[in-house]
């Protein structure tokens, strides 16, 4: 059997052919694009930590938005965002918003057809031309959806768009908004009093998903390609993701590739390309992640690892030497990142693969991570300290 192409999808943003989990969503902002203005889910915004899908959820939103007759304008937040925004959106309507002094007869795009001539481009601020560009969607009944990743608020054309985006609503505009950020991110924005009408949108927090979702989603993407998983492959798959989607790709890529021209994956094939899929994750995710983390924030976290399964936060704070609702707070913020996930009440444990065995090695190898080395005491007690595995003290030169 020849190499056949690889269905996994381990490129940020990438669609892949399966979205796990993300069913109610999807139905429910697709449902938006059918009612138009008015409905909640026109206004939606993500949160997650990095891998939760977030950018590929967007990217799938603006393909359903186009099998509706609307039109999608994809942009990140940063300097230039509200010019990218008019950019895109002509590049997406090209069909319908000619350049200036330019004719287009007759094109079809979707269930509409035009022919209408767009004469020169309005001048004035961004408002006023976004009101131009929508008179001239409005008489074809094409919707705008603008979708912004990477939201945040240290951005001044963040607020300015939305400051001006409230009024596109309230005056009835066929406009959608969709906005994607990490959870501490989005939150800061949220809280600035000039977008206080974004705190009235959907909100979406992309976290686990489950074995159920995982190990279907796996085997179809796996059968798309023309092959097979024996279900001792898939179950040693699904623990391999651990609920990360992002995870769930970069198993499934490696495996794929290693199984190279086999008809049908086997447990072997998933064992070895778990292996490469975590040392990934650690460059792609892990790294990042720690980095953005405060002392407290790993304190915390280091207080969960004598724990084998969940951790209960009266006992962290104990490790920690705190009161418990001053350990409260660490909690709370690291459940908004992504980083932990509620197990149950008064406990907690690691939302992300890999993250406790990656923060046990920089513990355990001071002279690689010198951050650790600083913020590493957890209280008064060192007998909390988790034993360290041979196998890791030996791995820290």
């Amino acid at each position: 059997m020849e190499y056949s192409k690889n269905p996994f999808t381990p490129t940020f943003g990438s669609i892949p052919p399966f979205l796990a989990g993300r069913e109610h969503i999807l139905r429910d902002i697709n449902r938006g694009f059918i009612n138009g203005p008015g409905d909640p889910n026109l206004s939606t915004i993500f949160t997650g930590a990095r891998g939760t899908g977030k950018t590929a959820l967007l990217s799938l939103l603006s393909e359903t938005a186009l099998e509706h007759g609307w039109i999608a304008a994809n942009v990140s937040a940063m300097p230039g965002m509200l010019e990218d925004i008019i950019e895109r959106t002509k590049e997406a309507a090209d069909s319908y918003l000619s350049q200036p002094h330019a004719r287009i007869n007759g094109v079809q795009i979707g269930p509409v057809g035009i022919d209408w001539t767009y004469a020169q481009e309005v001048q004035g601020n961004w408002r006023t031309r976004m009101n131009s560009i929508f008179k001239q969607l409005e008489k074809h009944d094409i919707g705008l959806l603008i979708t912004i990743d990477e939201v945040t608020v240290d951005l001044e054309e963040m607020l300015q768009f939305a400051s001006v985006y409230q009024h596109f609503v309230r005056e009835g505009k066929k406009v959608a908004l969709l906005m994607a950020g990490l959870p501490y991110k989005v939150s800061a924005l949220l809280r600035n009093d000039s977008v206080s009408f974004l705190r009235r949108s959907q909100y979406h927090q992309l976290g686990r998903i489950t074995d159920v979702e995982i190990a279907n989603a796996f085997r179809k993407t796996v059968e798309a390609g023309g092959r097979s998983i024996t279900p001792e492959a898939l179950e040693n798959a699904v623990k391999a993701v651990d609920g990360f989607p992002y995870m769930m790709q970069l198993v499934g890529y490696r495996t794929w590739d290693v199984s190279e021209n086999s008809p049908q994956i086997s447990a072997s094939d998933v064992q070895q390309g778990s292996l490469l899929a975590r040392m990934e994750l650690r460059d792609r995710i892990l790294e990042t992640t720690y980095r953005e983390l405060s002392d407290k924030d790993i304190e915390f976290l280091l207080a969960m690892l004598p724990d084998s399964g969940p951790s209960r936060v009266s006992e962290i704070a104990k490790r920690m030497g705190v009161a418990s609702n001053y350990a409260s707070q660490y909690k709370r913020r690291l459940l908004e990142d992504g980083v932990i996930g509620e197990r149950g009440r008064g406990l907690v444990g690691f939302d992300i693969p890999a993250f406790r065995e990656f923060l046990n090695e920089k513990a355990f190898c001071p002279r690689k991570h010198q951050r650790m080395a600083i913020s590493i005491p957890l209280g008064k007690d060192s007998k909390h300290f988790p034993p360290t595995p041979i196998a890791m003290r030996s791995s820290c030169p």
